[in-house]
């Protein structure tokens, strides 16, 4: 089988993640055991997470959220009012499904740039 056809169309499809994983699996996967379906999910399962990377990316731009920040940047050692477990599972968004309301309040601090 010709390997770099098959790259070549991939990429020509623009499904550059999976190309990168295809790529891998062909350099490493010989000394692995995987099944016709991992052989297949794993550059499926990693284009789906690149483009959907992308449009969260895409989104945050267009937003234009006055500050850039993440779960990764609270000071959790302030006060110790901020529960970082609490935090932690609020990030998963279960309430959202589950319908329950969340209130935060209190003061914030932004870096001053």
């Amino acid at each position: 089988m010709n390997n770099h056809v098959t790259i070549n169309k991939l990429s020509q499809m623009r499904l550059h993640g999976m190309v990168t994983t295809y790529r891998t699996l062909m350099e490493t996967g010989k000394n692995m055991n995987l099944t016709t379906d991992e052989v297949v999910s794993y550059p499926v399962n990693a284009e789906w997470y690149k483009k959907h990377n992308q449009r969260l990316d895409r989104l945050l731009r267009a937003a234009r959220f006055r500050y850039h920040t993440g779960l990764g940047e609270i000071d959790y050692s302030l006060d110790g009012t901020v529960d970082k477990n609490q935090i932690l599972r609020l990030s998963d968004c279960s309430c959202i499904d589950k319908g329950q309301d969340i209130l935060i309040s209190g003061p914030t601090e932004f870096p001053v740039y």
